[in-house]
């Protein structure tokens, strides 16, 4: 398989994304070739200093870098020539067959939503975004690619994360909630509520009805179904609180002798903690609707962040996931996974998340 690496994406890059590349090459065979894209001068330095000499990298140069704080368009218009944009248009003209990326994340949207188009059957792509949860994992779906969704974008949401649960997490049978404000049918908004009635109608769905937020955490939720504006928000509230908690703790036991003795003894169950609700274990997250196949990091993604973002991409070209969402999404029909007509009249709208 051949996978693309925006070599210029993070806060950190490019030393942690050549760093990240170096520990995948190292630890799967199964890629044939890594693009690494960005200023071919660097990469070239950063490459030589980390010792990097496996023939399966090659360095693609991108004379641009689309920044974290730069729109989503200028993936698309005034960078055109961005790490981001080449990695797309490697995959789009058949050269690799995933893009990974820790950088911009609306730009990473909007170029391979309209470099790739979507799937057939899908009008908006969505980021599904793992949560450790106390059964395993619990993806957010969407976390922040379509930020004004419609109805009819959840029901596409909820089949491509059941379809990703399945195949690529091994899920047998993905329970679905859609996060409201109650767990009663009639709880929420005329949105959720319209939500609501389409997924209570949708087969090939397992859908448990509404959730709320602890459901992420706890209550064996596989995907946890919103529109991109909550989902972003959820996402980064929850990244700030573990941040802080461990911050107090922190405090807390260094404020005497006593507690630091306690917590040397406790060391190995708060590391454990620490592992098991970090991003770095996970990697990234797809970007499911668009025909390729996108693995969206964090943007301050470590060496093991990036190897882990690389994994994901792995595993979803070799559980070929696209294919099945297409498959799913055509037997629900067009009046349930939204008119290509109407799809065709909205175009590609991305947040800049």
């Amino acid at each position: 398989m051949k996978i693309v690496l925006d070599g210029m994406g993070g806060d950190f890059a490019p030393e942690n994304t050549v760093a990240g590349a170096k520990r995948a090459l190292a630890r799967f065979g199964s890629i044939e070739s890594l693009y690494l894209t960005g200023d071919e001068a660097r990469l070239r330095a950063e490459v030589d200093a980390q010792g990097l000499r496996d023939r399966r990298l090659e360095i693609v140069h991108a004379g641009s870098v689309v920044a974290m704080n730069d729109p989503a368009t200028a993936a698309v218009r005034g960078k055109k020539d961005s790490s981001i944009t080449v990695g797309a248009e490697l995959v789009r003209s058949g050269a690799a067959e995933a893009l990974v990326s820790a950088g911009n994340t609306g730009a990473a949207v909007a170029a391979t939503s309209v470099k790739w188009r979507m799937l057939k059957g899908v009008e908006r792509p969505g980021i599904a975004t793992p949560l450790p949860a106390e059964h395993g994992i619990c993806h957010l779906l969407d976390a922040g690619a379509n930020v004004d969704a419609k109805a009819r974008h959840l029901v596409q949401y909820a089949v491509m994360g059941s379809v990703y649960a399945r195949r690529v997490v091994g899920v047998e049978k993905p329970r679905v909630g859609l996060i409201s404000v109650g767990e009663e049918d009639e709880k929420g908004t005329d949105f959720t509520r319209e939500v609501f009635g389409m997924l209570k109608q949708t087969a090939g769905v397992n859908f448990v009805g509404n959730i709320e937020g602890h459901h992420l955490f706890e209550g064996g939720i596989d995907i946890a179904l919103c529109d991109g504006f909550t989902g972003n928000v959820v996402l980064k509230t929850a990244e700030a609180t573990a941040k802080i908690m461990f911050k107090w703790l922190r405090t807390e036991i260094k404020a005497s002798p006593l507690r630091m003795m306690g917590a040397l003894i406790s060391k190995g169950a708060f590391k454990a903690v620490k592992a098991r609700g970090s991003y770095e274990s996970y990697g990234g997250s797809p970007l499911l609707g668009v025909r390729g196949i996108c693995i969206i990091g964090h943007g301050s993604s470590s060496p093991v962040a990036i190897e882990n973002a690389l994994r994901v991409a792995v595993e979803a070209i070799e559980h070929r996931v696209n294919p099945v969402i297409e498959e799913h999404l055509a037997r629900l029909g067009t009046d349930a996974a939204g008119g290509p007509a109407e799809a065709a009249r909205e175009g590609t709208q991305t947040s800049e998340s």
